[in-house]
């Protein structure tokens, strides 16, 4: 990776906040200087721990995780944190196995890149995951949807079964609020793709069916969310 120039600019409040995990300090100074350059705040942590404690006290529109760190990896990081937070996560890691993309994506990430890689790369999906957020369609009719025994709020992303809130991951959230906001209607498959590493059909089917396996009491016969042949995707709802 070429050095780049030590400058600060200085940035206004509305700039996006990126929260940086790595324990490779050169790669957190290098890459913090090259995002403020394009126009982002950055915050840099060395592992999970002190991660926590600045999500603790401050607001981030997207982290950028690594995978490989001391102490809690970032695989366990991104998942616990998914139990509380709909934050954007864009994974790094050295690791290439298309089953650690797959499992990343499944536990919430919103892309994944391999090291090592182009600065202008990050740059890139970065801005990408923040105009698919960005993008996503405002429920104005409806507060929340229910499908048996399950309701979807819109505004805070939350499933629940009954009065128990039931775990999804980011990307299942995003499906639920294409669905949901279109109910009963066909989506087309590219409505519901995410980008980069999450945009190919396969991936679309992984999830879908582990979403399935979550409100689906026949995953296999589904009651709620149906495939459309040829076209994608349709979401049932009560009413």
């Amino acid at each position: 990776m070429t050095a780049l120039p030590n400058t600060t600019p200085v940035l206004d409040d509305d700039a996006p906040h990126v929260l940086f995990v790595d324990d490779d300090r050169r790669l957190r100074d290098l890459l913090g200087r090259f995002l403020a350059e394009h126009g982002y705040r950055v915050t840099a942590t060395a592992n999970a721990g002190q991660a926590t404690s600045k999500l603790e006290n401050m607001i981030f529109d997207i982290i950028v995780l690594d995978v490989m760190m001391p102490g809690e990896n970032g695989f366990d990081f991104a998942k616990r944190l998914r139990q509380t937070s709909a934050v954007p996560i864009l994974m790094l890691t050295a690791r290439a196995e298309s089953k650690d993309r797959v499992y990343g994506l499944e536990i919430g990430a919103d892309d994944y890149l391999s090291k090592p890689f182009e600065p202008r790369e990050l740059l890139l999906r970065l801005g990408n995951i923040l105009k698919r957020n960005s993008e996503r369609p405002e429920i104005k009719t409806r507060e929340f949807i229910r499908f048996g025994p399950f309701t979807f709020r819109f505004d805070r992303g939350e499933l629940k079964c009954g009065d128990e809130i039931v775990r999804i991951t980011e990307r299942e959230r995003e499906i639920l609020t294409v669905l949901g906001s279109k109910a009963g209607e066909n989506v087309p498959r590219d409505e519901l793709a995410g980008q980069g590493n999450a945009a190919n059909e396969r991936t679309i089917d992984v999830q879908i069916n582990r979403l399935r396996r979550k409100i689906e009491k026949d995953p296999a016969n589904p009651a709620y969310l149906q495939a459309v042949r040829g076209i994608g995707y349709r979401l049932l709802i009560d009413g």
